[in-house]
């Protein structure tokens, strides 16, 4: 046999005069190393995207664990609030404050005239008694004779003697409803 070309007839045998016979490496190298700079190039993308993801997914637990903790503590302090701001707890706030409850309310028409009969407020005593006891208010020194209720006229008090605490008219509300406001004697 003289050569595989010269065997082959016809039209295969064209097609392999046409194809080079020797190894050719010079031609492949450039594609060679295309594809391997692709795959290298594919390779560290996908690594860089991955880790991106990956700190993306543990910067969105870090978040939601944070959202938790904000809306329970949010939630905390909803309670709280409502806690405030029931009746009984703003009743017994204001009369912690010395507020007293309001008497009937009157009304002005635009024209002027009143409507419903206005009344003054009073403190009541506070229906529910605090469990713990109030100190008694120390008794008031009797004023010296000569001197009147308010101390003003006469001749001037020891240094070490307190002057007694002026009257408390019955508009000013008490500040301890259970305990009755001192009362002086220059009534």
């Amino acid at each position: 046999m003289t050569g595989t070309a010269e065997q082959m007839k016809g039209r295969a045998g064209r097609l392999a005069r046409l194809m080079p016979s020797g190894p050719s490496t010079a031609a492949r190298t450039p594609f060679v190393l295309l594809v391997v700079l692709l795959l290298a190039g594919g390779l560290i993308s996908l690594l860089l995207l991955n880790s991106a993801l990956n700190e993306g997914s543990f910067r969105l637990s870090k978040l939601k664990r944070q959202t938790t903790e904000l809306t329970d503590e949010q939630q905390a302090l909803q309670r709280d609030v409502d806690s405030y701001s029931e009746p009984d707890a703003l009743e017994r706030r204001a009369r912690e404050l010395g507020m007293v409850p309001g008497g009937s309310p009157a009304f002005l028409d635009p024209d002027g005239t009143v409507r419903g009969v206005p009344e003054r407020a009073t403190a009541q005593p506070d229906p529910t008694p605090t469990p713990t006891p109030t100190p008694a208010p120390a008794p008031a020194p009797e004023p010296e004779p000569g001197t009147n209720a308010g101390g003003s006229a006469g001749p001037a008090a020891p240094s070490g003697s307190a002057t007694p605490s002026p009257s408390v008219s019955p508009a000013t509300p008490a500040t301890t409803p259970t305990t009755p406001p001192p009362t002086s004697s220059g009534r």
